[in-house]
């Protein structure tokens, strides 16, 4: 299993970091919609 994961993610390295970078972006937008009735 392990190698498997390792095989995974040597083969998609480029596009680990636009899933990371898109998913911090979601909970950034998911928290900022969730404290915006607070501000108004």
């Amino acid at each position: 299993m392990f190698k498997e994961i390792k095989g995974i993610l040597t083969r998609s390295h480029a596009t680990i970091w636009q899933d990371v970078v898109g998913g911090t972006a979601l909970m950034v937008g998911l928290v900022a919609v969730l404290y915006l009735p607070v501000v108004f």
